[in-house]
């Protein structure tokens, strides 16, 4: 919407809404293996952050949602008061990548329900360094974010889909904001692959 209307009446823009790992459905077909660049800002938006409501953000509280669409599929509520202890652990370790995994999602099963973001904040807090608190729960959010919006699988997405709608010649550019989305754009530039290791065909090419 915002970008809707700084774009305004610019006839050379076409603003479409949807999630980008679903690139080949919401581009009208005539468009594929025609389009010049893509540029993929990673980032969650501001305006998200600071909405309470939408529970991204630990410094507000608000209901524990996290979802881009706010529309449907799993939220941050069910991730944190239904998973299980080793899926939540597991969560926390690879997608929010910190390192006090075990304990913090022990807390969180003790601890439910967890209604809100403050609850949660607050039951991260209660078992961490308290020098490292804000890292810590910076990391846990952003994990059950990832897992919230399936962030990782929509980037592989994109960018396989990529190779179906740029033109010969075009260009793809990606602005990440962790390691975990680095990585997996940086192997596919490299690779073609998420893998990293760059594959050869029947005659070693």
């Amino acid at each position: 919407e915002a970008a809707s209307n700084r774009i305004g009446d610019d006839s050379r823009f076409t603003p479409i809404k949807g999630n980008f790992g679903y690139l080949t459905t919401i581009l009208p077909p005539q468009t594929h293996g025609q389009v010049a660049g893509i540029l993929l800002d990673l980032g969650v938006s501001t305006h998200q952050i600071k909405e309470p409501e939408r529970g991204f953000s630990f410094q507000e509280d608000g209901p524990l949602d996290m979802r881009m669409g706010n529309l449907s599929g799993v939220s941050a509520y069910q991730v944190v008061n239904e998973y299980d202890y080793e899926t939540l652990r597991d969560i926390i370790f690879h997608y929010g990548e910190e390192k006090q995994s075990r304990k913090i999602a022990r807390a969180i099963i003790d601890n439910r329900p967890i209604e809100t973001t403050g609850e949660l904040q607050k039951v991260v807090s209660s078992v961490v360094n308290s020098r490292f608190e804000v890292k810590s729960l910076a990391r846990v959010f952003q994990g059950i974010r990832i897992e919230v919006n399936r962030e990782l699988e929509m980037l592989e997405n994109v960018l396989e889909q990529s190779l179906e709608v740029l033109k010969p010649g075009g260009r793809i550019v990606a602005i990440s904001y962790h390691s975990l989305e680095d990585r997996i754009v940086k192997r596919f530039f490299k690779a073609g692959n998420f893998k990293g290791k760059v594959e050869k065909d029947f005659y070693g090419n």
